[in-house]
């Protein structure tokens, strides 16, 4: 029990002093690994085969053609067809936003990259048409979290290999909540914009506008149903998808769209270095640290504590969503699902949650910790393009985020929300 209060003693001291989440989690598990006197060669062996999984290979992928996509003009493409078709309406550009978050995160897998593709474009937009800043920029933090639930989702990949589930099975399984979510957004949207006097975009609705922005943006349009559709239909497994994800987009911006220069691909790649350098840090120190809480039996000591409170299932899951939720707003999304899916996952297989269905409501409730403080990934991308205080946007968030945590309790408490298309597809 020495070895488990040093553990998380030292990994929550680190956090109190603001340390970042891979530091915290390493000198933690080195400091457990040095007590018990074993070689902390360890720690080498655990990054190596941290990474060395096929499945991991689509992080890098999935992250450089998200990059891609904002200087190939796909992102810009995809703004439009969304301006189209909710512009005109009451808050149509912030509703407009909704849709090209969904849109984009149907191709990036990212929340903070969906935001910033998405918030460059719609969040001046919004200002211009007399939004107040706070407020656009609070729908777009909000909104960019679609981008880790609709798939494909990097989140998603993290789960699938921590847990050994099928990363296709919950990216198919992540589909209808996304829309769930989405459509949550743009109903309080339409509520507060209609109560704020936010009109539309000034032009009346167009089918033929909504068909010429289509026909423009069709090779946009078009990427997640390649990507998607070859996963769902097995012609290729999610990394085979991230690759061909990266060709698709390069072939749109060079050949199609002619937008794409040596200068966009040096920065998607510059992107894609640092962001999964930072993903795999954080991956193989937060393996180090699982693996101590599984040789220690913490996971059945969770269980079983939560199982002799309770056994009803509804009330384990309304517990374990808003330990999430307050998890997410303190830690990032990769490590939450690292460290936590070896210890929540058993309860719930021991209550008969399905383990995808688990996934699905895990990955939602993180989605929610990109939109709130003090950690909120999207509050500080959106604050910088709206040029705005966190504190402003929070506040203004906070009726998108009660939404979101509807849904997630929705989505919790009726499991055929996100079993019901995997088990109509045959998975």
């Amino acid at each position: 029990m020495n070895v488990v209060t040093l553990l998380f003693g030292s990994f929550g001291l680190l956090l109190l002093l603001g340390a970042p989440i891979t530091l915290a989690l390493g000198v933690a598990s080195m400091s457990a690994l040095y007590f018990l006197g074993n070689d902390l060669v360890y720690l080498v062996q655990v990054a190596y085969t941290s990474v060395d999984s096929f499945p991991i290979m689509a992080l890098p992928a999935f992250i450089l053609a998200g990059a891609l996509m904002e200087y190939s003009g796909i992102s810009k493409r995809l703004v439009n067809v969304a301006e189209a078709l909710a512009g005109p309406a009451t808050g149509g550009l912030a509703a407009a936003t909704v849709l090209a978050c969904l849109f984009f995160g149907a191709i990036s897998g990212s929340g903070p990259a969906t935001t910033a593709a998405v918030g460059m474009l719609m969040i001046p937009a919004m200002i211009r048409r007399n939004y107040d800043k706070g407020f656009a920029a609070a729908i777009t933090a909000s909104s960019g979290g679609l981008g880790v639930v609709i798939p494909p989702s990097i989140p998603m990949v993290i789960y699938g290999v921590s847990g050994n589930q099928s990363i296709a099975k919950l990216f198919i399984a992540g589909f209808i909540p996304g829309i769930i979510i989405a459509g949550g957004l743009m109903s309080i949207n339409y509520y507060l914009c209609r109560k704020k006097g936010y009109r539309g975009s000034g032009h009346k609705w167009s089918l033929g506008a909504v068909v010429k922005a289509i026909k423009e943006g069709a090779w946009s349009i078009l990427a997640p149903v390649v990507i998607l559709g070859g996963i769902y239909t097995g012609f290729f497994t999610p990394t085979e998808a991230a690759v061909v994800a990266i060709f698709y987009t390069l072939f749109v911006g060079i050949f199609i769209h002619r937008e794409l220069r040596w200068n966009g691909c040096a920065k998607s790649l510059e992107t894609c270095t640092w962001m999964t350098g930072r993903v795999l840090l954080i991956m193989f120190t937060a393996r180090a640290f699982g693996r101590l809480l599984v040789q220690y039996r913490i996971p059945e000591i969770v269980a079983n504590a939560l199982l002799a409170m309770t056994t009803n299932v509804y009330l384990i899951l309304a517990l374990i969503i808003a330990f999430l939720i307050f998890v997410g707003m303190f830690m990032e999304t990769l490590a939450t699902i690292m460290i936590l899916t070896p210890v929540l996952l058993p309860v719930m297989i021991k209550l008969g949650v399905d383990p995808i269905h688990f996934g699905i409501i895990l990955v939602c409730c993180c989605e929610i910790g990109f939109e709130t403080p003090p950690l909120g990934e999207n509050l500080f991308i959106a604050s910088g393009i709206a040029d705005t205080s966190i504190e402003d946007i929070s506040i203004k968030a906070l009726p998108f985020s009660i939404v979101e945590i509807s849904a997630v309790f929705l989505i919790a408490y009726v499991p055929a929300i996100s079993l019901w298309l995997p088990q109509l597809l045959g998975y």
